[in-house]
This record gives C-alpha cells, sequence and structure tokens, in this order.
C-alpha cells in the first residue's frame, strides 16, 4: 500500500493497534474492516489515563492510539452530539466552516471543501458538545500525554470526510494556530470505523522533533510538505486504522495527512486542538476574534477564558 503524492510514490506502513501503543505489521496490504456493530461493546467507563507506554510512543512518534477510549454509550453520544450540532451549523449560518462560500469549480477552495466538511467550535453554540469537549478527564489525558501542567481549548472542530472525499495533504497544526508550543497536542476521536479505504489518519513518526514553523496548504499537491522537509522523505510513513471510539492524539508539530475516502459512506471525526496554559500569542489571527486580534501583543499569554477556556490544571478533582 502506498500514497502516491504529486508522482512521488511514499511507502506506507500499517501498525496494528494494541492496548499499549502499536506493532507495526509485515503485511501492509491489508484493509482494516472492523465490524461495527461489534465495537466498544463492553461496559468499561472512559479511559481516563494513559499508559506508561502509551506516553513513552507518543513523545517518542509524535501520535498515539488510544484504543476503545470511549465505550459503545459514550461512542453513542459523541456520535448524536456531533451530528446534531454540525446539522445545526450548516443549515444555519455555516459560519466558521469550510461550507460557507460557493467556490468556484475547481479552485483551491473547491478542492479543500471537498476534502471533509469541517465545522469549527461547536462547543461554542451547542451545549452538548460543550459538555463533551470541557471534560477535563478527556483533558488531563492530552496534558498528561504532552507533559503539561494545565491545558486550554484552543479550538475543537469536526471533520467529516464525504463519500469520495479528497484526500488531505501532509501538513502540520501549530503552524496555523495563533499560538507557539511544541507542546500543542489534538485528540481525534474517530466515530465511525476510520479505515485504509476511507481516509485513516497517517503520520510521519518523530517529526515532531524536527519540525519548524514552515508549513504547507492541505491542497491539492500532497507532498507540498515534503518540499519544505525533504529529509521527511527517508521516514517510512505510517497509517493508523481505528476503530470508532478509539482516540488518536497527536503533536501540534507532527506531520500528518488522510487519503481519500473511497467508499459511500462517510467517515466522522471528532477533533479537538489543545493549548499549553501559558503559550504566547505568535501574531497570526487564525480564528481569533478581531478585537481580541488587536488587542493581543506577541509573546503574552492568550489566556482568555471565553476564547481559551483552561479544562485541566495539576490538582484539579475529575
Amino acid at each position: 500500500m502506498c500514497i502516491r503524492a504529486s508522482g512521488t510514490i511514499l511507502p506506507l506502513r500499517c501498525w496494528q493497534m494494541r492496548s499499549n501503543g502499536f506493532v507495526a505489521r509485515d503485511e501492509i496490504a491489508i484493509a482494516h474492516d472492523f465490524d461495527q456493530d461489534k465495537c466498544n461493546t463492553g461496559a468499561a467507563k472512559m479511559i481516563t489515563e494513559p499508559t506508561a507506554d502509551q506516553i513513552r510512543q507518543y513523545r517518542e512518534t509524535g501520535f498515539v492510539a488510544i484504543p476503545d477510549m470511549f465505550n459503545a454509550d459514550e461512542l453513542k453520544e459523541w456520535r448524536r452530539v456531533t451530528d446534531e450540532a454540525v446539522r445545526e451549523r450548516i443549515t444555519g449560518s455555516r459560519e466558521m466552516t469550510n461550507q460557507a462560500d460557493e467556490p468556484a469549480v475547481g479552485g483551491a477552495n473547491d478542492y479543500y471543501a471537498k476534502v471533509f466538511l469541517q465545522a469549527l467550535r461547536l462547543a461554542d453554540t451547542h451545549e452538548g458538545m460543550r459538555k463533551l469537549m470541557y471534560d477535563p478527564r478527556v483533558a488531563r489525558m492530552a496534558a498528561t500525554l504532552a507533559g503539561i501542567d494545565a491545558i486550554r481549548i484552543w479550538h475543537d472542530q469536526a471533520l467529516i470526510k464525504q463519500p469520495y472525499g479528497n484526500p488531505t495533504a501532509w501538513h502540520l497544526d501549530n503552524p496555523y494556530w495563533s499560538f507557539t508550543s511544541r507542546d500543542a497536542i489534538s485528540i481525534w476521536i474517530a466515530l465511525d470505523d476510520a479505515t485504509l479505504q476511507n481516509g485513516c489518519l497517517c503520520f510521519i513518526p518523530g517529526s515532531h522533533k524536527t519540525a519548524r514553523y514552515e508549513n504547507s496548504g492541505i491542497g491539492p499537491q500532497l507532498d507540498a510538505l515534503f518540499k519544505i522537509y525533504p529529509e521527511w522523505m527517508k521516514i517510512d510513513p505510517v497509517a493508523v486504522p481505528a476503530k470508532a471510539g478509539t482516540a488518536l492524539f497527536h503533536n501540534g508539530m507532527t506531520a500528518h495527512g488522510a487519503g481519500a475516502n473511497m467508499t459511500n459512506k462517510p467517515r466522522r471525526a471528532m477533533t479537538c486542538g489543545y493549548m499549553p496554559d501559558g503559550a504566547p500569542f505568535n501574531g497570526t489571527r487564525n480564528i481569533l476574534p478581531e478585537q481580541l486580534f488587536k488587542a493581543l501583543k506577541i509573546g503574552e499569554p492568550i489566556n482568555d477564558d471565553h476564547q481559551t477556556p483552561l479544562v485541566w490544571k495539576k490538582g484539579m478533582a475529575v
């Protein structure tokens, strides 16, 4: 199995999830067709603390999957809330989505709108999403993996790769955002089984250690990031199929992307980017409201409790 990026073939390694991390598979062309009805049938509650092996893997590779982090009932609620929040946003103002405008057919925005349906900051407008996103147990998982004492939400976003949706080009997250921190971390919750066929996430292991704050956009040139970081061409990318209920965490400086959705069903994911408490403003607006953007000075912390709510700190009871 490989990803073809503008004439460049990148060998793709497929890792099998285990409870304590990943095991590389020798047979990399195996399709991971998980049985959606059989996943997360146990009654165990949400996993709220990573193992030592998972922490070690996250810090070494820049990503880790927590299989079955959410049980069947929790997954059902995440699906219900995400579907409802996205439906309200898309049928309403479409503000803070990539579906807001009618892009020119064949243009860059047209391509991006077909990579996935993207709806940001749903917790601002949906009470159920706010309850899920502000859960300090989830935030503590992220903070523990990143090794930080307090953590804020940068923004949540639903990423729904529609049937036959475009691939997601390789990119970094933190350089898009308004703060600079090598400890930025994201959670990506699989609401459907994410497979090689429908666009599971892929990572360049260890790239967070050498990444600079140079980035590429999510466009049709899948290999644009490797023009900036040609040294990463020597690293085998890792595909991470994930059954529904799995949470993938990755560092904000880890290179990642996803294949096309080659199926006739959507691949839903709910995600959140987290900011370490005290992270400094870097001059980029990104999703900041105009008034806050103009008030901030480069280098000062973005500790605005409305825009970037503090959701966990060391010593907080959860």
